[in-house]
């Protein structure tokens, strides 16, 4: 079995999230008509500023100066009091014993924040990756990049576990396999490559382990000759 790195998405992957974020939006933004599950489908795995640009013109207006500090601040209170792991991460990280990193779009404070609050933090330590850190965000591949490289693997080596479209567009763009976790129903599909779908996270030890087998070893240069 060829050693892998799994680089794991963290908002709507591992954590069930995605609702309080977009829910912050309706409590700070009354005038928006919009459901929660609409929104969802909407900004999923999209940049803050990308989201509070089409929420101006959307809404026709300028949004405050301060409007992105108060959505961060009404997150960090839906989270603290809210969150939960997405129903199976806990039992799959427990048998998942590849090493594993956070890959996330959010800024560092919250990645934290989160993985304590819905008791995942003791599975990735240190290994913690923010697009705020790294200056790439979904779909550019930079982040992924950043994140094999710093865990010490080749880009083939590593199996992004991904909820997002631009997060698998990112995972094939950085030359990785993509597993793309499909829940409640939802009808996603891996556009770009050759990327994996499943919507159990039982499945995912096996996926990876299948993955593990087949992944082309790297020789060290000096022993290829």
């Amino acid at each position: 079995m060829t050693s892998i790195c799994v680089i794991f998405d963290l908002d709507g992957t591992l954590i069930d999230s995605e609702g309080l974020c977009n829910q912050a939006f309706l409590d700070l933004l009354p005038q928006l008509s919009d459901t929660v599950e609409s929104l969802i489908q909407r900004y999923r795995g999209k940049k803050l500023a990308s989201i509070l640009a089409d929420l101006e013109g959307r809404l026709c207006q300028n949004l405050p100066d301060a409007f992105e500090q108060h959505y961060r601040q009404r997150v960090a209170e839906l989270i603290s009091s809210e969150l939960k792991p997405m129903p199976g991460v806990l039992e799959m990280l427990e048998v998942t014993n590849f090493p594993r990193c956070i890959a996330s779009s959010g800024p560092p404070l919250k990645i934290r924040q989160a993985l304590q609050v819905s008791g995942l933090a003791p599975y990735f330590g240190d290994s913690i990756f923010s697009s705020y850190e790294v200056g790439s965000w979904k779909p550019e591949p930079g982040l992924f990049q950043y994140a094999a490289k710093a865990m010490g693997f080749m880009p083939c080596q590593c199996a992004v576990v991904e909820d997002s479209e631009v997060g698998i567009e990112a995972a094939t763009a950085a030359g990785m396999k993509a597993f793309q976790y499909v829940r409640n129903g939802e009808t996603l599909s891996c556009r770009a490559g050759d990327g994996v779908l499943f919507d159990d996270m039982s499945q995912l030890p096996q996926l990876l382990a299948h993955f593990a087998n087949n992944a082309q070893p790297i020789v060290p240069e000096d022993a290829a000759r």
